[in-house]
């Protein structure tokens, strides 16, 4: 082939081998396929979890599951994807629930009540892997990730314009008490969901949805007008 090429000759570029195996994985049935990259998206949370995300590898995606590290490859072709795929379509489910809760016709004190306790079970049903996301930073990432890394930051902002929505809705109604900016509010609600990657477990202790109600009630109580 070089000296094919040598003489001005064009080659066609043969498919690498994990080229043709993600070819023939991804021509498995539908949900064989689907079933088998959940389970490595699960192994791979896992690891994330325990090496944190910049120490862990496929490899140690592979070894968790006991296969190969290039049986990976014919469902994910980094970590990075493996990652980013997982918490695109958590943060994407997060990002459209908010906005459900806030544009329904409940009462405001009731969307806040709903929208903190979903969002703390979504971090209870998807431990650890938003407590990952939120640990690491990972809205700053390189630029080969610089898409991926915009999309979630524009969810975390769609989050939040939900809760600051519904905060001016308690305002405009007269329910909550005016204690201050609307994103000073909001940015203190989702701090206080935030900062329980520090303590929280699901093995131990409170539910999230016990959590959840708990913070609702905080907060609540110190937005609610008492007239």
């Amino acid at each position: 082939m070089r000296h094919l090429a040598s003489k001005g000759i064009r080659v066609a570029k043969q498919p690498s081998l994990i080229g043709k195996r993600r070819s023939a994985a991804g021509k498995e049935p539908r949900e064989s396929y689907q079933n088998r990259r959940q389970e490595i998206s699960e192994a791979a949370v896992r690891v994330f979890h325990r090496l944190g995300y910049s120490a862990a590898s496929v490899s140690a995606v592979a070894a968790e599951l006991g296969v190969d590290r290039a049986t990976l490859y014919y469902y994910f072709s980094s970590k990075e994807q493996m990652f980013d795929e997982i918490v695109r379509t958590v943060l994407e489910s997060n990002a459209e629930l908010a906005r459900r809760i806030a544009d329904s016709p409940i009462s405001p004190a009731r969307k806040l009540r709903e929208l903190i306790t979903a969002l703390m079970n979504s971090y209870g049903s998807n431990y650890p892997l938003l407590y990952i996301y939120i640990r690491e930073d990972l809205t700053h990432v390189s630029d080969t990730r610089s898409t991926w890394s915009e999309h979630m930051r524009q969810l975390n902002r769609n989050i939040e314009q939900s809760v600051i929505d519904i905060v001016e809705q308690g305002y405009a109604d007269k329910s909550f008490r005016r204690v201050g900016v609307p994103r000073i509010v909001a940015y203190g609600i989702l701090g206080m969901l935030n900062w329980s990657h520090r303590w929280y477990k699901p093995d131990r202790g409170a539910s999230a949805d016990e959590i959840g109600k708990v913070f609702a009630e905080m907060i609540l109580s110190g937005l609610e007008s008492p007239y």
